[in-house]
This record gives C-alpha cells, structure tokens and sequence, in this order.
C-alpha cells in the first residue's frame, strides 16, 4: 500500500472522537490522501468495525470520487451527491451516508477506513451496498491505503 490516507480528526491507531460517532455528532471525520496514482478513474471508500459482535460492521460506503479529489471533510452529507462527485453507498444500519461508531459498552471496536484508487468508473446506482461495491471493484484496483482509529463506550 502506498497510498497514504490521514485524518485531521485522529491518529493512525488513536480514539475517534465523540463528535464522529453516535454519541455525538455522528459526523464522519475529515480524511485526506495522497495523489491518486497513474491511471486511476475513479475512488471508493468502505469504513468498517471488524469487532462488531454481528461481525464485520459497515459504517460508510463512498464510490465514484473522482481521481483529483484528495480529501473529505468533516460532516459529509449523507444525500447525494457526495464531495467529488462520488456517489453514497447504504451502511449497515440500513442508512445512507456514514454512521459513526456505536458500540456496546466494554473493549475499544476497532474502525478501519479504507481508500481505493480504481483503474474503472464503477456501474453503480446511488445508494448501493457493500458487497455490491466490493463485486463491482474486483479486478479494478490499483492501490489502497488505509486508517485505522478505536473508540469505546
């Protein structure tokens, strides 16, 4: 990975702030990255909790950035369209647009956002789900950076 992506809301492995999650704000944090390499068409973005109890949670689906674009700012809105031009996928809790995080009281959750730089502008309709994305990346990805910041109640 030699994308670099960083957030002006955390450090790499610090806490999410409470303004970003959905014990405040439910804002989705500010994220900036690295220019997109040689032959990218477009970008997406999936922010996950692998340590949900259900499994892997999904709290933002982005896709269809454009290429120039490298950064998101805090309070993205969650209608369409979305900074850059992209469109806004559903998370798991059956919204569009990011969900912060929201875990059960105890041990730190664990938020990974990941950025990829696709050689293809995806075929998808607003509002589309993660494995949707993740199907219509396959074979499109040139590179991926990521983040990965904790938060606990």
């Amino acid at each position: 990975m030699s994308f670099t992506l960083t957030s002006k809301a955390f450090s790499a492995g610090g806490e999410v702030p409470k303004r970003n999650s959905c014990d405040g704000e439910d804002l989705s944090p500010q994220l900036s990255w690295s220019p997109s390499p040689s032959g990218s068409k477009s970008l997406a973005l999936i922010a996950d909790d692998p340590d949900a109890p259900v499994g892997t949670f999904t709290h933002w689906v982005l896709y269809n950035l454009a290429p120039t674009t490298s950064e998101l700012p805090e309070g993205v809105s969650k209608s369409e369209p979305a900074p850059g031009g992209g469109s806004q996928g559903r998370n798991d809790f059956g919204r569009i647009g990011y969900g912060g995080p929201c875990p059960p009281p105890g041990k730190p959750h664990r938020y990974y956002f990941r950025l990829f730089a696709l050689d293809a502008v995806l075929s998808l309709k607003a509002g589309a789900s993660r494995a949707q994305l993740e199907k219509a990346m396959q074979g499109h990805i040139l590179d991926q950076g990521e983040i990965m910041a904790r938060y606990r109640r």
